[in-house]
């Protein structure tokens, strides 16, 4: 992967509210060029040796892999979470007027 290319990075916040709060803050910082919040959702994974079942908001930042590192560092810094998810997977196809919108809507590195 290049730092050119396009990215989906997914998260996963404790409310709509943080949700809301990260989303705005990649597309006002230009981090992202477009970021959804989907409804409450229940997570169950292992934390601490233990079981876990908690309601949770997915986040999901279309963006850039040049910006990848800057989104991770400012998701982490509004976030409520010791160990927030942050990860991204590779757009390996899009549409040409779509990903030409999202690289002119991401700052360049």
């Amino acid at each position: 992967m290049t730092e050119s290319e396009p990215i989906v990075v997914l998260m996963t916040a404790a409310s709509g509210e943080e949700a809301m709060r990260i989303a705005e803050a990649l597309v006002h910082q230009k981090l992202a060029a477009c970021v959804q919040v989907l409804p409450e959702m229940q997570s169950i994974y292992v934390w601490k040796d233990e079981v876990q079942r908690e309601r949770e908001v997915l986040v999901i930042a279309k963006s850039t892999r040049a910006n990848f590192e800057r989104l991770e560092r400012r998701v982490r810094e509004l976030h409520s979470y010791d160990t927030p998810e942050v990860v991204a997977l590779p757009i390996i196809a899009g549409s040409d007027r779509y990903l030409e919108w999202l690289f002119n809507s991401c700052e360049a590195s």
